[in-house]
């Protein structure tokens, strides 16, 4: 006899696994919508698959049953999050479900959206299509934590990280490189995974940073550029002024030579004025609420010291990576030191973290 705990059989996990990994594949570029994998099967057999598409439309479910191979009457959906049941710049998907006549769908968790939020399952079984919820759910749930966040808070969820010498130093005059390959690519995969990426134009000008991801065959997929300028001193020389596209760089300031603000316009630069607080400081959770307006949702910040700290204190990162090398870098004559560590440490102390070795580098995430 079934029982609600054995109500999954190893080949359904299965199926959701593979919708999870379909999902986990576009995160960081589905705009505004959550990334979903969808997998439909007939007869024990994958006949489609399915993800959202880049910017956030179609959705996954309405993709793969337009690309199945087979007709799908009868068969069974997979998807890692709840089908939408609400009218928007599409029809929803649970519309696309019922005309099918998919005879069962398979969702993991509710969609936290109340205009979806358990609605679905009511319209499904009403359309005599059997709904069944649950399947992976902690795995799915810690992938949507993302997005949980975004829709609780209105907020980008906040991604940092730091590479760090064995003696704390983030710069030493003469070393380039402080971590090894294998913490860069993980670096580099971050960057592909968030929509959007922050420095303030001190690191910028210092390092001529591309803030793209370098990864073989995802050149193309690389974050949106958001730059902290308080008097627009960017470079006009660096890789970045030189690569600006189109709605691909935001830079906040508070004030600035007319002319400059006019060479920035004129470069395509998305411009947003922002108030300073009593330390002469942009106030950071404005400028994430207003990025989040902005379509903003997963935002990875590679600050240096000043902007590093600032956030740490505030407790503004949802996750944070602590790259560590085992070198020893000079502090003959320049140098910069991470002073954040002791305060990382204290914020975080009971929160859950993870640590593994990339080589002789040590990477620890610090979650919030």
């Amino acid at each position: 006899m079934s029982t609600k705990k054995d109500k999954f059989t190893l080949k359904d996990k299965l199926f959701m696994e593979l919708a999870l990994d379909l999902a986990k594949s576009r995160e960081g570029h589905t705009g505004s919508n959550p990334s979903v994998g969808c997998v439909i099967v007939k007869n024990d057999k994958i006949i489609s698959i399915g993800q959202t598409s880049f910017n956030g439309r179609p959705h996954a479910e309405y993709n793969a049953i337009i690309n199945s191979y087979e007709k799908v009457h009868g068969s069974k959906m997979y998807v890692t999050l709840e089908p939408c049941c609400h009218y928007g710049k599409t029809s929803p998907c649970t519309s696309a479900i019922i005309n099918s006549k998919i005879s069962e769908v398979i969702y993991s968790i509710k969609d936290v959206d109340k205009r979806v939020s358990g609605k679905s399952k009511k319209i499904l079984n009403l359309n005599n299509i059997e709904v069944k919820t649950g399947l992976l759910k902690d795995q799915v749930s810690e992938f949507y934590s993302s997005y949980f966040y975004n829709r609780k808070y209105k907020l980008p969820y906040v991604t940092g990280k730091i590479a760090i010498s064995k003696n704390n130093l983030i710069y030493s005059k003469g070393t380039k490189r402080i971590t090894n390959k294998l913490s860069d690519n993980f670096t580099h995969l971050l960057r592909h995974k968030n929509d959007s990426i922050m420095v303030s134009s001190k690191t910028l000008n210092k390092d001529n940073s591309k803030l793209n991801s370098r990864i073989k065959n995802l050149k193309n997929y690389t974050p949106t550029r958001v730059i902290l300028d308080n008097q627009l001193n960017i470079n006009t020389k660096s890789y970045l002024f030189k690569t600006v596209k189109k709605n691909n760089t935001f830079v906040f300031y508070n004030r600035a030579k007319k002319s400059k603000i006019e060479e920035f316009k004129k470069n395509k630069i998305k411009l947003i004025k922002s108030n300073l607080s009593k330390d002469k400081k942009f106030d950071l959770k404005i400028i994430f609420r207003k990025l989040y307006y902005l379509g903003v949702r997963n935002i990875l910040v590679e600050g240096g010291n000043e902007l590093t700290n600032s956030l740490i204190k505030r407790k503004l990162f949802n996750k944070f990576y602590l790259f560590q090398s085992k070198k020893i870098l000079s502090k003959i004559v320049d140098y910069k030191e991470f002073t954040g560590l002791k305060t990382l440490k204290q914020n975080y102390k009971n929160k859950f973290n993870v640590k593994l070795n990339l080589g002789n580098d040590k990477l620890t995430l610090y979650r919030n």
